[in-house]
């Protein structure tokens, strides 16, 4: 199944047992604004809401980390969320952070996660059917996995640059690429990794906040460099925009890992190989 599902699918299948909808929203902290507090006001009816702030490695500086597999399952248990289940993520702006929430469940072994193509913009632009509050998910037991091939650390960066065994693409703006931009985390030297291709995760949107149809996507990773028979690995800011490059990739039948910590690790090490320029 596609890795994005349409607004009409999921009305189809709102009310089904084999359905979890899932409010993945989370915005930058320069944005102001409150994820879950937007949910308590409009979602998608029966949705559970996911904060990757909270939901995530608790022992590490660095945002929205990936947690353990247990504590993940512990999460996802309490959600709800069944690997039974096709699971259907989705947020405000149309698909952002609902990739990094379906890219954290595909590493924690959920093989039916998608992203609701549009996000709630679109559904709600449709007048599709909204509500507020709470909601209450049965709890339901779920045993922890992960899967490594879609996960790459500091360390295993340093090698695929030392070796060329994989492609870097970097999701975040062209400027902040080529170090003319200062990053908007605090202490962050600017720049990219040696050899790392750019293509900004807006490029892989539509104007509608959809994901790009197949053939768009093609011309625009080609347009980038980027040769999509070689091993990729997504990296961004912190991991987010990341997964919306991982999940583009995915729509193409190309599977690509994502460097969890991304910029904000990278051009915190004072030893990280960074250069600046296009």
């Amino acid at each position: 199944m596609a890795p994005v599902v349409s607004t009409a699918w999921l009305a189809e299948r709102l009310r089904s047992p084999d359905v979890r909808v899932v409010d993945g929203s989370w915005h930058m902290p320069a944005e102001a604004r409150d994820g879950r507090e937007e949910y308590l006001q409009a979602h998608i009816p029966g949705a559970v809401f996911f904060d990757i702030d909270i939901i995530a490695d608790p022992d590490t500086d660095l945002p929205h980390m990936l947690p353990t597999p247990e504590a993940f399952a512990h999460a996802a248990g309490e959600l709800g969320l069944s690997r039974d289940a096709d699971i259907v993520v989705y947020d405000t702006h149309g698909v952002r952070s609902a990739a990094r929430v379906w890219w954290t469940l595909r590493a924690m072994g959920y093989e039916r996660a998608h992203v609701l193509d549009g996000g709630l913009r679109k559904w709600m632009a449709e007048g599709r059917p909204i509500e507020g509050g709470e909601v209450f998910p049965r709890r339901v037991e779920v045993r922890p996995a992960f899967a490594p091939e879609l996960v790459r650390d500091a360390a295993e960066v340093r090698e695929i640059l030392q070796t060329g065994s994989a492609r870097m693409v970097d999701a975040r703006s062209a400027a902040r690429f080529s170090g003319e931009a200062p990053e908007p985390r605090a202490g962050l030297r600017s720049g990219h990794m040696p050899g790392a291709a750019n293509l900004p995760w807006e490029q892989v949107i539509a104007e509608d906040g959809t994901l790009r149809p197949a053939g768009d996507l093609r011309e625009v990773f080609k347009a980038a460099g980027v040769d999509l028979r070689a091993p990729i690995v997504t990296t961004c800011g912190s991991g987010v925009t990341a997964s919306v490059l991982a999940l583009a990739l995915a729509r193409l039948g190309v599977t690509a890992a994502v460097y969890d910590g991304s910029w904000t690790e990278w051009g915190g090490l004072p030893d990280a190989p960074v250069v600046t320029g296009s």
